[in-house]
């Protein structure tokens, strides 16, 4: 007489498919547009002259000053990060040797905001300073968006509304969950390329003046999650 299965084998799955344990395997995918969280964009500050020394000086001013402007906006920036900083000679166009004709320096300063509504007067406020460039801006989501969980929810939603309509059309219903995984698609709100499609626009000024407020509307991003879901089905009548 073969043993009585104890407690914890008899609640073994069999994760095999057999008439008398049918299985399902579907996918579902979550989908939703939502607001951005963040703006980023990059700030170029400039200074060019035939003095190497008074470039370098020029530079540091403008830099201190953009950086003064930033962090007078408080907890509206979230990051201010130098990307990179430069200063070369520019040769004569009509000398030989090692003959320079001016020097230009430049220092590349990447900015994220925390808070749109400031965007429209930041902006242009930036981009009116003597040598400075704007490029952006780029909206994205924070990390821990609460919109990466919920397409999330609705991509297992989804995989279960579609496995239980092939179940009742086989007239049958779900039994249990086998396993449930990621198909492997980007991190959700991220294009299938890498990185979020830029909405960039540039600024640059020359000399200081009164910065208009700019209107810039945010661009929506579009959340999506994909998972693979199998099931076990109650045997049909077939």
């Amino acid at each position: 007489m073969p043993p009585i299965p104890g407690p914890e084998e008899s609640a073994v799955t069999h994760t095999h498919p057999t008439p008398a344990a049918p299985q399902v395997t579907v996918r579902g995918e979550g989908r939703l547009e939502v607001e951005p969280e963040l703006a980023r964009f990059w700030l170029t500050v400039s200074a060019r002259g035939g003095d190497r020394s008074a470039v370098l000086a020029d530079l540091t001013r403008r830099n201190t000053e953009v950086l003064g402007l930033l962090r007078a906006r408080g907890t509206a920036v979230g990051k201010v990060e130098t990307g990179g900083f430069s200063i070369a000679p520019e040769p004569s166009r009509r000398g030989r040797g090692e003959q320079v004709r001016a020097y230009r320096g430049r220092v590349r300063i990447g900015v994220e905001l925390t808070d749109l509504t400031v965007l429209g007067e930041l902006v242009p406020e930036l981009a009116d300073r003597e040598q400075t460039e704007v490029d952006g801006p780029w909206w994205e989501l924070r990390p821990d968006s609460e919109a990466y969980a919920q397409a999330r929810r609705l991509a297992v939603a989804e995989a279960v509304r579609r496995a239980r309509a092939y179940a009742e059309a086989l007239g049958t219903s779900l039994g249990s969950l086998l396993e449930l995984s990621d198909a492997g698609l980007p991190e959700p709100g991220m294009p299938r390329g890498g990185g979020f499609a830029p909405m960039a626009v540039g600024y640059a000024a020359e000399e200081a003046g009164g910065a208009p407020v700019l209107d810039l509307e945010p661009q929506r991003r579009t959340v999506t999650a994909e998972v693979v879901a199998r099931f076990t089905m109650l045997p049909p009548a077939l």
